[in-house]
């Protein structure tokens, strides 16, 4: 059972729970203030009515017995509650289940930038309106009500402060404009406003917003602006070079590279290198990494050096874990091109890096070429020396595991190979691939307590390394755990500006649509983008993690439009996985396999 506060008090437990009348909700609003304390019934009485009238305290209880029949309604009677329990001289709410307490936690995070920026990202969706929205002029609400308020102004200055830090000073200004403008008393967001104008190149709008806030101080409340605003404003004039340390080293270098290196050749090779980092770093960072990839083989090719392409083709050893296309038409393009130089590559290393690009890049494929091309490259590594090469070619591998369902004890081996050798040799994204790939296998022999570990991992990891997008893929599977649909809408905000479409697109109605069927409900009509087909049970599914959830959902359309031998045919592919569950994603499940068997 969840519990929201941010906007107008609501509860539910996968559908909004009916909460009776505005006094129900305010003794559970009352409760959650209370933070788990004890409130005496005497006090309740005293909140809920300005004059108690007679009997007000055998109507606290009718609203408590009410309350309880809403929240816990599968309590056998005469059974202990156990959400809103009986202490005493008065009740208390036992629970970590509420909108507002998961925010506050996010606000007070010490995490890495990119991890901390989709935190406070998600807990700012947590606000459905002002909190305790219907309670605001009660007295026992406004100190709540203020703190939160509060909390939520730091937030959106915390999420300034992430994207400067992550050196996105131009997202960050509409927000930090838009802050300054309803809040003009926040100092701390004229500085960050200021500063991110001024890392975007704009040094006039960033002194003319400083001169604004020191008007507004001072005419508005009276005030001179504080000695931090006064210090950014000289150090803006003198362009201090620690307002943008990190932009002034990579300036500096790069005119430096450009002095030494100088050759086109050079550079397109290099290049590969950046996008290669910057690809992990997630949102907008992937989508340029994957747009200037393209460019760069196009532009090697254009050399007539086939050595050249190969390499740069090679080099771009991300790791992979989603296995749907975010481009397909880039990828088919990439794998063109890797196609095009093999023959001429006799290199072990070249080729096994060009193939193991071919098999990745053919995620969803139904031919048997990129499986092949995977085996051959893991053979040619394992002859090799170069550890990073053997993860790149077994990320290939796991890529083309989906031929038939129940192959995630492969993929599991896979897994702790990468995990092991990553630890060895210190190639901490492949360990995090490894990590990630047991917790889906995880998932598909429903051990969670396995998965939570992996999780753990994995987590752990990005925030030592800042890998930002790990958090999406580790929040998901949190949400598969709760396999609520709030769990799963709170997930899915992670996916704005992740920069993968190909995970993202139709995967939160997908994962209420399984949640439905789980339990015994209609499919919500909604738009399921790529999933369409197989919510309908119309195609058979391609290759990928959601191979099993597709056939699982094909016989649950056949069962139920009647379909034999469509569902005969659905069994059949079912079959080898009888004892897994449809939830080798980690991200939504439909329960056992074995239900769709019957």
């Amino acid at each position: 059972m969840e519990f929201g506060v941010l906007g107008p008090v609501v509860a539910w437990d996968g559908e909004p729970v009916d909460l009776k009348g505005p006094r129900h909700r305010a003794v559970l609003a009352r409760l959650i203030v209370a933070r788990g304390r004890v409130v005496p019934a005497s006090v309740l009485v005293d909140d809920l009515w300005v004059d108690p009238p007679p009997g007000s305290l055998s109507a606290l209880r009718t609203f408590v017995a009410a309350l309880r029949r809403a929240i816990e309604p599968d309590r056998q009677p005469r059974t202990p509650a156990r959400l809103l329990v009986t202490e005493g001289p008065g009740y208390a709410l036992r629970t970590e289940a509420v909108d507002a307490w998961r925010f506050e936690a996010a606000v007070q995070a010490s995490l890495p930038p990119g991890e901390l920026l989709l935190k406070l990202l998600a807990g700012l969706d947590l606000w459905r309106g002002p909190a305790y929205t219907e309670y605001a002029d009660e007295g026992w609400a406004l100190a709540e009500r203020s703190r939160l308020t509060e909390l939520r102004l730091r937030a959106m200055e915390r999420v300034g402060e992430a994207r400067l830090a992550l050196g996105l000073a131009g997202e960050a200004v509409p927000d930090l404009d838009a802050h300054v403008t309803e809040h003009p008393w926040r100092e701390d967001a004229w500085r960050l406003l200021a500063l991110a104008l001024y890392r975007s190149e704009r040094q006039g709008d960033a002194l003319a917003v400083l001169r604004r806030a020191r008007e507004t101080l001072v005419g508005q409340l009276g005030v001179d602006p504080g000695p931090a605003l006064s210090q950014l404003e000289t150090d803006i004039l003198n362009r201090a070079a620690h307002l943008t340390p990190a932009g002034s080293v990579w300036a500096e270098t790069a005119a430096a590279y450009d002095r030494v290196v100088g050759g086109t050749r050079a550079r397109i090779e290099s290049t590969v290198g950046l996008l290669r980092n910057l690809a992990v770093t997630g949102g907008g960072g992937l989508e340029t990494a994957r747009r200037h990839r393209l460019a760069a083989i196009t532009a090697a090719e254009e050399l007539a050096d086939p050595d050249l392409t190969a390499r740069v083709i090679g080099a771009y050893d991300v790791p992979a874990i989603w296995t749907r296309s975010d481009d397909e038409t880039q990828a088919a393009a990439i794998v063109a091109a890797a196609e095009r130089v093999l023959p001429a590559q006799e290199h072990p290393s070249i080729r096994a890096r060009l193939l193991a690009t071919i098999a990745l890049e053919s995620r969803g494929s139904r031919s048997s070429r990129p499986r092949e091309a995977a085996l051959e490259a893991e053979e040619l590594a394992r002859g090799l020396d170069d550890p990073a090469l053997l993860a790149f070619t077994l990320n290939g591998v796991f890529m083309q595991t989906f031929h038939r369902a129940g192959l995630a004890p492969e993929r599991d081996a896979i897994g702790a190979e990468l995990v092991s050798l990553s630890q060895r040799h210190d190639l901490f994204t492949y360990e995090v691939l490894g990590h990630l790939i047991r917790l889906q296998s995880a998932c598909a022999r429903a051990d969670h307590a396995a998965a939570d570990e992996h999780a753990t991992a994995a987590d752990a990891l990005a925030a030592r390394h800042e890998l930002p997008l790990v958090g999406v893929f580790t929040r998901w599977y949190a949400a598969l755990r709760d396999d609520t649909p709030e769990s799963y809408r709170a997930a899915a905000a992670l996916l704005n500006g992740a920069g993968m479409p190909g995970l993202s697109d139709g995967l939160l109605p997908l994962a209420l649509a399984a949640h439905a069927i789980r339990h015994d409900q209609p499919i919500p009509e909604a738009d399921y983008g790529p999933h369409t087909p197989w919510v309908k049970g119309s195609l058979t599914p391609p290759p990928g993690l959601l191979l099993e959830t597709y056939w699982a959902l094909t016989a649950h359309a056949a069962r139920h439009s009647g379909d034999g031998q469509l569902l005969e045919k659905a069994q059949a592919a079912l079959a080898p996985a009888a004892d897994e569950h449809a939830a080798g994603s980690g991200l939504l499940t439909l329960g056992p396999i074995a239900d769709f068997l019957r």
